[in-house]
């Protein structure tokens, strides 16, 4: 059975393969939400852009991202700075299937003022 390590946490869950992301990580007590959006968000349709995490290792073992996720991260601002230098690895933890062993960081920061944002 794959096992997803969430960084900040410190924690490993093994999860049956093609689980759902967020769906474990809200099982296992993992906040994918940050502030206001820990009320307000989809009800994991990919609509919000809410719960992107970032795939440290093992990116080969989730799902391909979807055009609908592809297009949902571009519309969404903070989500769109937040992709910039890590197009690959900024994923929606609703739209993502765990098939092998991955390293998730929840909430990540997003990039204002990187290398990557002006040019």
């Amino acid at each position: 059975m794959p096992k997803i390590n969430f960084i900040k946490e410190k924690k490993v869950v093994e999860v049956p393969e093609g689980a759902n992301l967020r769906r474990e990580a809200l099982k296992a007590g993992v906040e994918v939400y940050s502030g206001i959006d820990k009320y307000i968000h989809c009800p994991g349709l990919g609509i919000c852009a809410t719960c992107r995490v970032c795939i440290k290792k093992g990116e080969e073992n989730v799902s391909r991202q979807g055009w609908w996720e592809f297009f949902n991260m571009l519309k969404h601002p903070l989500t769109f700075f937040a992709r910039l230098g890590r197009e690959k690895q900024l994923r929606l933890a609703c739209q993502t299937k765990v098939y092998g062993d991955v390293e998730v960081e929840t909430q990540p920061e997003i990039n204002l003022y990187g290398e990557r944002f002006w040019g």
